[in-house]
């Protein structure tokens, strides 16, 4: 099906753009969010004839979220959740968790500015795109743990999982020879046994 774009689509055109796109595509999602118009000889009148406030109306947006984006820039959230001994949560983060957080921190985001690619399954430092606009799009550190502690660690720089497996290892070690053969009993052991 061939649209008229009505305002910046990403991967696809800025506004005016007369592009070809799958029925499915156009049909669920960009006519109606607004963001399209079929391409036929009335429809292209219609626009031609609304292109300056089209513009006017897509250029104020833009520079209200290029205000909102500097309050956004580089804001990091911390999330608390239960997760296993491997890091794994027990369930996952996704973009309703992330909007809570940041709305309650005092930014203003909706669902759909969150692109999420897929959910967080995994405790750790994530970097979240959120789109204010179709050409404004910032970046969020997202920092989800399992205490608030574990949340400060990682904040620095500190990888929680490595630093716990490393703690876990420094307990037993076990006498090696490096002379003997795979299978073989040390030699003190088998003297003593003699001797017994």
């Amino acid at each position: 099906m061939e649209i008229i774009l009505l305002e910046r689509v990403e991967k696809l055109g800025h506004i005016g753009d007369v592009v070809k796109v799958k029925d499915g595509f156009a049909r669920n999602y960009l006519l109606p969010n607004k963001k399209a118009l079929r391409a036929n000889e009335a429809n292209r009148k219609v626009f031609e004839a609304n292109r300056e406030r089209i513009v006017a109306e897509n250029a104020a947006k833009r520079t209200e979220a290029e205000k909102e984006s500097k309050g956004l820039e580089g804001v990091s959230v911390t999330l608390i959740r239960q997760a296993s001994n491997t890091g794994q949560l027990y369930g996952s983060v996704a973009v309703r968790d992330i909007v809570e957080s940041l709305n309650a921190d005092g930014h203003k985001v909706t669902k759909a500015q969150v692109v999420l690619d897929k959910p967080i399954k995994a405790i750790g430092l994530y970097e979240v795109r959120v789109a204010l606009h179709a050409e404004v799009v910032v970046t969020v550190k997202v920092n989800v743990a399992r205490s608030p502690e574990e949340a400060e660690m990682q904040a620095q720089g500190v990888n929680v999982m490595e630093a716990m497996f490393e703690k876990d290892e420094a307990g037993f070690t076990e006498d090696y020879d490096p002379n003997a053969e795979p299978g073989e009993i040390a030699v003190e052991a088998t003297e003593e046994q003699a001797e017994g």
